[in-house]
């Protein structure tokens, strides 16, 4: 297992500028898989528990394909679930 960890970072590493941090949330009371299975060379996969969020790192191109027992499964573009920072300012 930790090889194939160390792999994948070191495929994500050699994309740096490609990769995007991404947020997903379970928002269903069903247990989902999610995986990235579009990228060559490249398999990612995390089980996601009801009301879960999930933060992780993927290039810009990936699909992230969700799948439950309640429905067939869907393919989200990872761009859609792009983390972007939002600064607010805080008086004192």
């Amino acid at each position: 297992m930790a090889q194939t960890i160390a792999f994948l970072e070191e495929k994500l590493a050699h994309n740096y500028n490609r990769r995007i941090l991404c947020c997903y949330v379970n928002d269903t009371s069903k247990l989902q898989i999610i995986r990235i299975k579009n990228i060559p060379d490249f398999r990612w996969e995390r089980v996601v528990f009801p009301g879960q969020r999930l933060m992780f790192a993927a290039l810009s191109e990936a699909k992230l394909e969700i799948s439950s027992s309640e429905f067939v499964t869907l393919l989200l573009p990872c761009n859609k679930l792009r983390v972007t920072e939002n600064l607010r300012e805080t008086t004192s």
